[in-house]
């Protein structure tokens, strides 16, 4: 079995005094999908910005690739090859779709990492994004700010790929989404996994999380409860119903 691309050790991430992870672990591979529920206040954004250097853990250790993220900033993390979708799309309202897109390429944005040596990964740019995601190249000129909920989503997915990363966070990407634009996302996260992404994915709707997830981590109160695969999580009565409301009738 081939290394992680991204191993997490122990973490202990602080809110001020407020202890939010404690001694969290897990380990994701390239072309994987780890999908990380539980309920609101349980941990799992702190989990995203701990990873991507926005709120740091005081201690434990955080690897990607072969490399500590101790101490980085998240600018030198982004640029290691990590892209963020965060939690609200968080979209330059005032600016173009295609300046939107356009920023992961700047020159103050640009990573300066050598190449990750995998000649088979597709790279993307602006004309494979927007065959991805046709919706943006029809409002290309439009600012953000006019957009629909779901393209919003979708620029928010691709401005993560402009980047070309090997790990994307994604925050909630469902939220606020009609069924037909959680399908559109469930099919697009498939399609990134089958190019050979990463993909570290904080979800509420339990169904999409279990139809993409490798594996699936339930978080509850800074701790993991339960680590395995969505099979062996739709039979887990205690842990469907304690820590996330879940009748298990409901998962037959």
């Amino acid at each position: 079995m081939s290394r992680p691309l991204l191993t997490v050790s122990d973490i202990h991430t602080y809110y001020g005094d407020s202890y939010v992870l404690q001694g969290v672990s897990l380990a994701l591979r390239k072309g994987q999908i780890a999908a990380i529920l539980g309920r609101n206040g349980m941990g799992k954004t702190t989990l995203i910005r701990s990873v991507a250097g926005l709120t740091p853990p005081r201690s434990g250790e955080i690897v990607f690739r072969d490399g500590s993220l101790r101490g980085k900033p998240p600018y030198a993390i982004a640029q290691s090859g990590i892209s963020i979708v965060p939690q609200g799309r968080r979209i330059f309202r005032s600016l173009s779709v295609r300046e939107n897109l356009m920023l992961p390429t700047s020159v103050l944005a640009r990573s300066s990492r050598a190449p990750d040596g995998d000649e088979t990964r597709e790279r993307w740019d602006f004309d494979e994004v927007l065959k991805e995601f046709p919706q943006l190249a029809e409002r290309i000129n439009h600012p953000g700010g006019s957009l629909s909920g779901g393209e919003q989503q979708m620029l928010a997915i691709g401005r993560a790929l402009m980047a070309n990363p090997e790990l994307i966070l994604m925050d909630e990407p469902s939220e606020g989404l009609s069924p037909r634009l959680v399908l559109q996302v469930q099919e697009i996260m498939r399609r990134l996994r089958a190019r050979g992404h990463a993909i570290l994915l904080v979800e509420q709707n339990l169904e999409l999380a279990l139809s993409v997830a490798d594996e699936v981590y339930v978080l509850s109160a800074g701790r993991f409860v339960f680590r395995g695969d969505p099979a062996t999580l739709r039979n887990e009565t205690r842990v469907l119903d304690q820590h996330l409301g879940v009748s298990s009738a409901k998962m037959i």
